[in-house]
């Protein structure tokens, strides 16, 4: 039986269980967009299609299934191109769908030509997918789609991307179905008992676990790790939640909101350092020392490219899926949790202030929203001094409840993750972490969270400034130029237009109390922060490392 290629592509989506697909719509993927509707696929209509991959994003990373954003030709392909190069470093299946004018009119001038005429898409993408191409006549689907899946999915998950003419969606081809690709990683390396006989020597190791530990479901073996073999554990930035902050074991993050206690272990003389899940890029790294150099270093990771370059310490890689592969460690060792040696600490009392402050510390505004939240709430961090703050001072009880990226870092992503996030698990409390600066790029997306029933807590520093580039610049050059705004953002006001239930804070008792509103209503809310301007974020050992 022929079918449509609209149809046939919006057939596959349903039957590998995608319930919403983000978008802002347009003339050449207009078939899909009604397609979409018949088949009741819930269409979320962003604000802007960079908001709309941010959260196709988010959504692909709390469902555990495929995203999927669509944007139109032209400037509607471009405009997911930073949204695809933030899934590619979160390591998301993320489908990205653009449109082309009709392709039997290529090589004509087109409005919006997204062809090797005008704005090539395919050739855009390619640098920040793992596949590229554009399906130039209906019988490629077939072969296109599966490439397109089984990249996204087959060891280094990552986006992917279709640009579809106009006509080749309008035509019919035989039906077809490709099951979504369900691969574990076969690439299980042949160093594990290397790793295990160094594990075994090693007099004073250090675990340092980053983002990828995360991403690799990698939270129980990581635990594992540290119990049996009793190994310190710190964490850059990007894995701040790769293991509970409570743990007697955990001496805090290290680079960019790092703790002195993570510094001074790290200069006792490491024997041994563990590296789990992270690229060692410059923000996980900041303030690394030749004192701090260990012996020999471990490093677990899925890819090559940046292991063993970071630290100039003799190195063995254990190469591929990470899970698999300390799940190999393990057994060789026959290691187990000791749990009964390791009893969570207790946070600290919480006293909340109902003063009226014209300011809130960074500190004291975190330790508040941590006491309004349960264990596992999930929180997603944006790119600026706000989540430095969150990953030096907010607690995290549970794993696996905090995302952060350091190494793409894009202003506002926060915002459409934490939205895609909601509409994936609706009955789970979900928090962006978030500042005024980046609400200046995509707080619209508020707006889309507000008309999908996205009962976001949007948590907004608010500074009146891009606090992290004001502070570097006046640190390194004694002033700054272009980072403070003349007339700061009133972010209450801001947010009220667009129909969120909105909250202006000045203590720490108003910020429980508005967290826990936003929960009980479950209506999108936004709670402003008044913070210190002239506070000095956890940025400290960048700068010096600049001079």
């Amino acid at each position: 039986m022929k079918k449509k290629i609209y149809s046939i592509i919006v057939d596959h989506l349903k039957s590998w269980g995608v319930k919403h697909v983000f978008g802002i719509p347009g003339k050449s993927i207009s078939p899909l967009m009604l397609e979409l509707d018949s088949q009741e696929i819930q269409y979320v209509l962003g604000r802007h299609e960079t908001g709309c991959g941010y959260e196709a994003s988010g959504y692909a990373l709390e469902s555990g299934n495929l995203g999927v954003a669509i944007g139109t030709s032209g400037p509607g392909g471009t405009n997911l191109i930073t949204a695809a190069g933030q899934a590619r470093e979160f390591q998301l299946p993320v489908l990205f769908i653009t449109g082309q004018p009709s392709m039997q009119d290529t090589g004509r001038a087109l409005s919006q030509d997204s062809s090797q005429f005008g704005t090539d898409l395919v050739k855009m993408f390619e640098p920040i997918t793992l596949f590229s191409a554009r399906i130039e006549r209906g019988e490629l689907l077939p072969l296109y789609l599966r490439h397109a899946m089984e990249r996204a999915y087959a060891g280094e998950k990552g986006p992917v991307h279709l640009c579809i003419p106009f006509d080749v969606l309008m035509e019919e081809i035989e039906d077809f179905h490709i099951p979504l690709p369900d691969y574990a990683s076969t690439l299980v390396s042949d160093h594990l008992e290397r790793a295990a006989d160094m594990l075994e020597q090693a007099k004073r190791p250090v675990l340092f676990l980053g983002k990828g530990a995360m991403m690799a479901d990698a939270l129980e073996e990581v635990q594992v790790l540290a119990e049996h073999w009793r190994i310190p554990v710190v964490t850059a930035p990007g894995g701040k939640a790769a293991f509970p902050t409570t743990h007697p074991l955990y001496l805090g993050g290290y680079g960019l909101g790092g703790t002195k206690q993570a510094m001074d272990y790290m200069k006792s003389g490491i024997d041994l350092m563990v590296v789990v899940g992270s690229k060692l890029c410059d923000m996980s790294l900041s303030g690394f020392t030749e004192q701090m150099e260990p012996e020999r270093v471990l490093q677990f990771e899925y890819a090559l490219t940046f292991a063993g370059k970071s630290v100039q310490a003799p190195t063995e890689i254990v190469l591929g899926d990470m899970k698999r592969n300390l799940q190999g460690v393990i057994a060789l060792a026959g290691a187990r949790r000791r749990e009964e040696d390791y009893r969570p600490l207790p946070l600290a009392p919480f006293r909340p202030d109902t003063g009226d402050h014209t300011y809130l510390s960074a500190h004291d505004t975190f330790k508040a929203l941590r006491a309004a939240l349960p264990d596992d709430a999930l929180l997603f961090g944006d790119a600026g001094s706000h989540s430095f703050y969150a990953v030096k001072h907010l607690d995290i009880v549970e794993a696996g409840t905090f995302y952060f990226d350091e190494v793409f870092i894009a202003m506002g992503a926060a915002i459409g993750y934490s939205i895609g996030a909601k509409l994936a698990s609706p009955d789970r409390t979900v928090v962006c972490i978030t500042g005024d600066g980046c609400m200046l790029m995509h707080g619209t997306e508020i707006s889309t969270a507000v008309n999908h029933g996205a009962g976001v807590i949007f948590f907004v520093l608010n500074n009146g400034r891009l606090d992290m580039v004001e502070k570097g610049m006046s640190y390194n050059t004694g002033r700054a130029v272009g980072a403070v705004y003349e007339r700061p953002l009133d972010v209450c006001g801001f947010a009220a237009s667009m129909g969120a239930d909105v909250y202006c804070c000045r203590n720490t008792a108003s910020i429980v109390e508005a967290v826990q509103a936003g929960m009980t209503s479950g209506r999108t809310t936004v709670v402003e922060v008044m913070v210190d301007p002239q506070e000095i974020p956890p940025i400290l050992t960048r700068l010096l490392s600049m001079e």
